[in-house]
């Protein structure tokens, strides 16, 4: 495969390099990134970690297209570039803001644009709803790919945005409000329960995302916190959660119809080994399709402590820190084929 490859030039072409003071990994943590990553990657990795995020946001085409609304942040004196040709809707600040200008512009609160992680953008890309199509988004709060999959359809079809905490729905309905989405449903259930109340009133969907609850060892960067928090037994508990969202969204696809699961997590127990018991669980009715990104990714560890996986997870996607200066994050893609 060639991979369209976006290199941020040694990571400088979006920002200021700037080391900041991070907490210390936990040993298990770093054990097992030794294990994933060759000694080279690993360096590169732990030293991306230093280093802030790029301010990076989507522009919500239901309101404005790309090119005026890059027009109207430069007039006011913003440096904007956009990474990823055949995606203008994203764009990274590449001068220094005044502390939360990002978040309390005019434009932001008229819902020009939402404030998004660049590798948060590329289950949508790579699940790509059209216009016409009936979406659902299973872990949905609090929005940020809700109204990317709203951009993508035009506003046109339905789509089903589901949420368990009325406190994240709260949120998630300002963002599609916000944002002018209105041709969403909002649902608050536990994923599995709605998939199987959907299934037995015959409701099926031509898409699915599956972003998983996970450790979020990905978020390292942007969330430091996540240093106290990761724990490996956080890391094995999920793994029942994520088994369930999965086989029970994947019911809910139309023949034909396809899905995303997607972490935030380099964990293979959260990710390869998810894949790999679903593809022996759904049998002949799953394909597993190789996503289309614009970035750089690896393919699918293939054995991990011991467990060999089924091979078809050489076609997910790694995206790590280091190899374009993004979020980690694991985006696997699925068709029904019967």
């Amino acid at each position: 495969m060639i991979y369209k490859v976006i290199f941020f030039k040694n990571f400088m072409e979006t920002r200021v390099r700037r080391e900041r003071k991070i907490p210390e990994l936990k040993e298990l943590y770093l054990e097992r990134m030794t294990e994933l990553l060759s000694s080279e990657d690993l360096e590169k990795y732990l030293e991306i970690l230093k280093v802030p995020p790029v301010k990076s946001f989507r522009c919500n085409t239901l309101k404005i297209s790309p090119d005026d609304l890059k027009k109207k942040l430069e007039d006011k004196g913003w440096e904007l570039f956009q990474p990823w040709e055949e995606y203008p809707e994203v764009m990274i600040v590449k001068n220094i803001l005044l502390p939360g200008e990002l978040g309390r512009s005019l434009e932001h609160l008229l819902g020009y644009y939402y404030i998004q992680e660049l590798a948060s953008i590329l289950p949508i890309i790579a699940l790509h709803p059209k216009e016409g199509e009936s979406f659902l988004d299973l872990c949905a709060a609090p929005g940020s790919k809700t109204t990317q999959a709203a951009c993508f359809m035009n506003g046109k079809g339905s789509i089903f945005a589901n949420e368990l905490s009325m406190g994240r729905i709260k949120i998630l309905a300002s963002n599609l409000e916000r944002c002018g989405v209105n041709n969403a449903i909002l649902t608050k259930r536990e994923g599995g329960a709605l998939c199987d109340r959907l299934n037995k009133n015959d409701i099926y969907f031509d898409k699915i995302l599956v972003d998983a609850p996970c450790s979020g060892e990905g978020t390292l960067r942007s969330s430091l916190k996540t240093y106290s928090m990761w724990n490996i037994n956080t890391v094995k508990a999920l793994s029942g959660v994520q088994k369930n969202l999965f086989k029970k969204s994947f019911n809910c696809l139309k023949v034909g119809g396809e899905m995303i699961y997607s972490t935030c997590t380099h964990a293979p127990e959260e990710n390869e080994a998810i894949v790999s018991w679903a593809l022996e669980e759904l049998g002949d009715s799953i394909e597993v399709i190789k996503p289309d990104l614009p970035i750089k990714f690896r393919e699918g560890v293939k054995e991990w402590q011991g467990e060999k996986f089924d091979f078809r997870v050489k076609d997910v996607a790694r995206v790590y820190p280091h190899d374009n200066n993004t979020e980690g994050f694991f985006v696997s893609k699925f068709r029904r084929v019967e």
